[in-house]
């Protein structure tokens, strides 16, 4: 909750933390896990079509680190993200998402208020199943996700999850 008030009240207009954070937390509890596992990073994700230049993102992670001490912020505009993926302009937060590299990965969740927002374009199924499957983008990006899988590991962690290979 510390890091949702910080985004909430430090970082960019509607942003929202995804990817591990929500992951790892809904995964920590379907293993009864009593202690977080400790995150890589912090991923923020806004969108901002006015404000396209990388150095903007950094001045949003320094404003959350002073903020928050003690997360590695990791803060990235979605409106220019496409550039760097090979894939057309997204549209919104919702259709960055939809291109991340795994569906259980693809949720979000931010404070309204006090109340908690969950962006899930892809729906939360797999997360919830504990099902590893690659977005329909990362189905053309088999080399990428076979990558990924190996790097993060998971299975070591999270030994019940359910990954799909490519």
């Amino acid at each position: 909750m510390r890091l949702l008030r910080g985004v909430r009240d430090h970082g960019p207009a509607d942003a929202w933390i995804g990817a591990g954070f929500v992951r790892n937390a809904v995964w920590d509890a379907l293993h009864g896990y009593i202690d977080p596992t400790p995150l890589a990073d912090v991923d923020v994700l806004y969108f901002a079509e006015d404000c396209l230049d990388a150095e903007a993102d950094d001045t949003w992670e320094r404003r959350l680190r002073e903020a928050c001490p003690g997360a590695l912020w990791s803060v990235r505009n979605q409106a220019r993200m496409h550039l760097r993926n090979g894939d057309r302009a997204y549209r919104d937060c919702a259709d960055a998402l939809r291109h991340w590299a795994e569906v259980c990965t693809a949720v979000a969740v931010r404070l309204r208020g006090d109340a908690l927002e969950l962006l899930a374009p892809l729906g939360v199924d797999d997360l919830l199943n504990l099902r590893v499957r690659p977005t329909e983008r990362f189905r053309t990006k088999p080399e990428i996700y076979r990558e990924r899988l190996a790097a993060k590991n998971w299975l070591t962690h999270w030994p019940n999850l359910q990954i799909e290979l490519l």
